[in-house]
């Protein structure tokens, strides 16, 4: 799984660092920024998605795996 993160849309309500500060943290100014590349490990996967479904925004899509490698094929 991999986050996209559409910074335009965020308005800094913070619930993506708080349900996964595994994936999520944040910027100077409290807006989310994903960590590394975006690639969610398989073990926060659960908390990404809940994190997802938690933005007020709608500002984090989540890329299954799957259409990753078809993406690269």
């Amino acid at each position: 799984m991999k986050v996209l993160l559409d910074s335009g849309r965020c308005q800094g309500h913070g619930r993506c660092y708080d349900l996964a500060p595994e994936v999520f943290g944040e910027d100077d100014e409290g807006y989310a920024r994903v960590h590394g590349d975006g690639v969610v490990l398989p073990d926060a996967e659960r908390v990404a998605t809940l994190a997802a479904k938690n933005c007020p925004e709608n500002a984090i899509d989540l890329i299954q795996d799957n259409a990753l490698q078809g993406a690269t094929s």
